[in-house]
């Protein structure tokens, strides 16, 4: 069970975005800077979060050493960025093992995988390993006739369309906690 003592306690020991891409190696820091170079999101995508009201902690289990992550969890910053609202924490999922075993995914321990709260940490929801529009790309890249080569450059349409299921996310939860009656008695909205 997420509670919200175990995720407030997470949350504080995690890492922002830089501080925790500092924690891999050369090569490891260099490929999640490139893929933050071609992280940019739309202006309406930038404009919606930008204008997201209420405060939500996100919390993200990864490994510095994830391709998928490497991929992804710069989207979760860029979207962070745009977003006052939005607090982004990273842990590391081998050393926060206590928590992955609380999000496996389909048994497995997944990463990336972002865990959405309000406020008070109280859990709004999971997302991870991987966004529709990112399962389908893979999908059709390791269920057809031909695989990509290791370490090949995400297609451009591919990064949009994970980034836009990322922002769709982010608005979701954002929603849930715009309607919360629980929120919206306390906030007196």
């Amino acid at each position: 069970m997420l509670t919200a003592d175990l995720l407030r306690s997470h949350f504080e020991r995690g890492l922002t975005y830089d501080e925790y891409v500092a924690t891999g190696s050369a090569a490891q820091r260099e490929s999640w800077a490139k893929a933050l170079e071609r992280i940019h999101l739309a202006p309406d995508q930038r404009a919606l979060v930008g204008g997201f009201t209420r405060r939500m902690p996100v919390l993200v289990s990864s490994g510095i050493w994830c391709g998928d992550c490497s991929a992804q969890v710069p989207m979760l910053a860029r979207i962070a960025q745009a977003s006052p609202s939005v607090d982004l924490r990273i842990v590391d999922r081998d050393k926060h093992a206590d928590l992955a075993e609380r999000i496996k995914i389909c048994g497995g321990l997944r990463v990336p995988t972002a865990i959405f709260m309000a406020e008070d940490h109280e859990f709004i929801g999971l997302m991870g390993d991987r966004t529709l529009s990112r399962y389908r790309a893979v999908a059709a890249k390791h269920l057809g006739a031909a695989c990509p080569l290791p370490g090949a450059e995400t297609p451009p349409d591919e990064v949009a369309a994970t980034l836009r299921d990322w922002v769709d996310e982010f608005e979701r939860a954002h929603l849930i906690l715009r309607l919360s009656a629980r929120l919206r008695q306390k906030h007196g909205d």
